[in-house]
């Protein structure tokens, strides 16, 4: 052996040495704090450790993809996903609402983008049913790591068995039609958080992102309509949890005049950060913090900071070419809303979306101290007990520091950072939410059904 080799040889048998002398704990420091260059004094590493073994830590928003489960993007497998059993487990995650979308995807088929057709409704009935499976063979196949909660009972039992739990949420009214006892059938089977809306209206509900391609209009219906103004009390009746993101302004009042219990917004962010209607305006966040409820502020990067000037210029410059007036705020900025879109035709709303979203995909993304200002404006607003977290992930979700739930512990470590305290903490990443769950349970109505939860077909 060459005294070279002897040497290297030496040098990694003491760099062994050292790394194991550092511990398990040292090496967990560096995976969730260090690896997205967000490093924190280790007596706050330590501290959020230990704390996030401790608290509930509940997301109250990740979308569950179409492929979830299949190959290269298994549950069970540490997978180029935002969110999978092994990611949360390594992240300490003890629940997650996880969103069965449902949309009518336009960018499906080999004539897309296309204008609403007579298919869509039965598309978006797929999707949502699709993931809804997925949901169920997920805790079926892997019943030590994960299992549905139907109450908050349940999510606290789940997760003091070291497992996750799920809770069903149901985004999107789209393909309820007008037939208010799906809410009924989608409640046994589990659904215990209710979103009316996404991007484009619907009939129960006007969005806070109406989609001139969709031939929308803002406040078409001006807030709720007729079946969406009963729904509120059915869900209220069923101890549903309701979801007030994305709804337009008049929607978002009038569901909070109407229900008697508290509601949420699952996944929003304050306007006064970035001035957009699918952000919540001061009022809003008073509006729904006067119903006892929690607003979960979202991971989301261009709703916690305004879009960059070499990024406006691009899309001035985009606009322009498509004969696009230059933009007046960041409404028509973050998707194409322009009304003038309406009588494009398919294949140029195409390109324009295509350039638009290309554009957006190359903005620096927003980091987790943009986050947490976000948290710290709304419990300055609302107060601690009105305040959650949610990340959006695996639909545009994430900052850096947060790109995923195995960082969860970056969140922590930030609030620590930021001066709040563990039982702040603890309300935050899930105790808030888990009040007004319980306190909407306690002002449901008894449904008569046979359908056991879960069971339903």
């Amino acid at each position: 052996m060459s005294k070279i080799s002897g040497k290297k040889t030496l040098y990694l048998s003491l760099l062994i040495l050292i790394v194991a002398a550092l511990g398990v704990g040292a090496g967990t420091a560096w995976h969730y704090y260090w690896k997205d260059r967000v490093s924190y004094p280790n007596e706050i590493v330590k501290h959020a450790n230990d704390l996030q073994e401790r608290i509930i830590s509940f997301d109250s928003h990740i979308t569950v993809p179409l492929d979830f489960g299949t190959e290269g993007s298994e549950a069970d497998k540490d997978t180029h996903r935002q969110f999978d059993l092994v990611k949360a487990g390594r992240g300490r995650m003890s629940g997650a609402a996880l969103s069965i979308l449902a949309w009518p995807e336009m960018w499906n088929g080999p004539n897309a983008p296309h204008h609403p057709t007579t298919g869509f409704i039965e598309e978006a009935r797929h999707q949502r049913e699709t993931r809804y499976r997925i949901i169920q063979g997920m805790v079926r196949d892997f019943p030590n790591q994960a299992a549905i909660a139907y109450t908050p009972a349940d999510l606290r039992r789940i997760a003091s068995e070291g497992k996750l739990a799920v809770v069903i949420s149901l985004l999107n009214a789209y393909a309820m039609g007008n037939d208010l006892d799906e809410l009924d059938k989608w409640a046994a089977r589990g659904m215990r958080l209710f979103g009316f809306s996404y991007v484009g209206n619907n009939d129960w509900a006007d969005s806070s992102r109406p989609l001139p391609f969709f031939n929308d209009t803002r406040d078409a219906l001006g807030g709720l309509s007729p079946i969406g103004k009963q729904a509120v009390e059915r869900l209220n009746d069923l101890g549903v949890v309701i979801d007030v993101s994305q709804m337009s302004s008049k929607a978002l009042e009038d569901v909070a005049a109407l229900t008697r219990a508290p509601i949420v917004a699952s996944h929003s962010a304050p306007r006064s950060l970035v001035d957009i209607p699918r952000n919540l305006s001061d009022k809003e966040l008073q509006v729904i913090k006067a119903t006892g409820g929690v607003i979960q502020v979202v991971g989301f990067s261009t709703y916690l900071r305004p879009l960059s000037q070499p990024t406006l210029d691009k899309l001035n410059a985009l606009r322009q070419r498509f004969d696009l007036g230059p933009l007046q705020g960041l409404e028509n900025a973050l998707m194409p809303g322009d009304a003038v879109i309406t009588i494009w035709p398919e294949q140029r709303f195409g390109e324009y979306a295509s350039s638009l979203y290309g554009i957006l995909d190359e903005e620096p993304k927003a980091n987790l101290k943009d986050y947490v200002d976000a948290i710290d404006y709304t419990v300055k607003k609302v107060g601690i007990d009105h305040v959650g977290i949610s990340s959006d992930f695996n639909e545009g979700g994430g900052v850096n520091g947060w790109m995923s739930v195995a960082d969860n512990r970056n969140v922590t470590a930030e609030l620590i950072q930021r001066g709040y305290t563990d039982i702040e903490i603890a309300k935050l990443w899930g105790e808030n939410y888990l009040r007004v769950w319980e306190q909407v349970q306690k002002l449901a109505k008894p449904v008569k059904t046979s359908i056991q939860p879960g069971t339903a077909g």
